[in-house]
């Protein structure tokens, strides 16, 4: 038997990474499509079922196009059983909002519900401010069953009592638990339960921000002989990367620009970059970023370059330079300012300077 594991997919997201107004909409639409693409991927890998572990949506209040995407996937796969456990972004968004909803579409409580897929025993709880203390401890399973529970916060070691979706991994073990299928979290990461079982965050299906760069994807579930076994399947539609590039002691716009492409040359353009100019740069030195981005923002789906330079000054270079810039120098330097605002001041007053001696 095989089961779909994902979470955080944030159906009806604003787009945080800055796009511009047609490329937003855009990609709230690719957010869509990825949901239904998965579903259809588990159609034909004859998943059993898909397991939705919070925040399927944005915010508790949705577009009637969001929700229909949702409700017509559903009710179009009736031989997949979907199961829903609303997150700290969309309780209440959706439920109240359907009138009849699928046979194959079961949702979870404040307190622990399981269902049987099978082999399998599949339950969960939805974490909030209103959730009763000791739940973790109520949590009674089969431990002759495999066991699946569905959470959405944030583990910890101990849990933490100042958030309300936080829970204690350590109150988990020992309790029957094969798989715990986590979400929140928007990175892909999976370790250890206890002698038995393992926690997976499944991570989100799609980069929405420059906080959420690299593979995105969801987790693939093979249940068989008495074991389940996990895999990380990639599956976005694009890709956000945050791209570093050392520019220390370069000064022409002609060999930054050569180092961004080289380091740029292995993603593909149906991507989103973000570019990070670094390093220690002379006030001379040819930078514009902006143009820099205007330069490469067509090769890519979008781009932008960010500027997070400091200044390069050489004292030693100024004490016997006898022009009004090293005058400056001198002055600054010989102050009782910071060093951070010695280094802005004299990368100011260095560039207005350049060329007017």
């Amino acid at each position: 038997m095989k089961i779909i594991h994902c979470a955080d997919l944030h159906l009806d997201s604003r787009m945080e990474s800055g796009l511009p107004a047609e490329k937003a909409r855009e990609r709230r639409l690719e957010l869509l499509r990825t949901f239904t693409r998965m579903v259809e991927r588990a159609q034909e890998q004859r998943a059993e079922a898909i397991l939705l572990c919070g925040d399927l949506f944005d915010a508790r209040t949705i577009s009637a196009r969001a929700g229909n995407c949702v409700m017509d996937a559903v009710a179009e796969h009736p031989g997949i059983t979907f199961y829903y456990l609303q997150g700290n972004h969309d309780q209440n968004s959706f439920l109240t909002e359907s009138r009849c909803l699928p046979e194959n579409l079961k949702t979870f409580g404040a307190d622990w519900t399981s269902y049987e897929q099978g082999e399998v025993t599949i339950t969960g709880a939805e974490l909030s401010e209103v959730t009763e203390e000791g739940l973790m401890d109520r949590l009674s399973l089969d431990g002759g069953r495999l066991n699946i529970v569905m959470l959405h916060g944030m583990a910890t070691e101990y849990g933490l009592r100042e958030q309300s979706d936080a829970f204690s991994l350590r109150a988990l073990k020992g309790r029957g638990i094969d798989y715990l299928a986590l979400g929140h979290v928007h990175r892909f990461g999976a370790g250890p339960l206890d002698e038995r079982g393992v926690w997976c965050y499944s991570g989100c299906l799609e980069g929405r921000g420059f906080d959420e760069c690299g593979e995105k994807g969801y987790v693939e579930l093979e249940v068989h002989g008495g074991k389940i076994r996990s895999s990380f399947v990639p599956f976005a539609q694009r890709t956000l990367h945050e791209v570093p590039v050392d520019i220390t002691e370069m000064m022409t716009q002609e060999e930054i620009q050569r180092k961004v492409r080289r380091e740029l040359e292995n993603i593909p353009s149906k991507d989103l970059v973000k570019v990070r100019l670094t390093g220690r740069v002379r006030p001379e030195a040819e930078r514009d970023p902006a143009w820099l981005q205007k330069w490469l923002e067509n090769e890519y789906y979008f781009l932008k370059v960010k500027d997070e330079t400091s200044c390069l000054i050489r004292p030693e270079e100024y004490r016997y330079d006898v022009s009004l810039k090293g005058e400056f120098v001198r002055l600054v330097l010989a102050s009782d300012l910071t060093d951070e605002e010695k280094e802005e001041i004299l990368c100011r007053g260095i560039h207005a300077l350049a060329g007017e001696e």
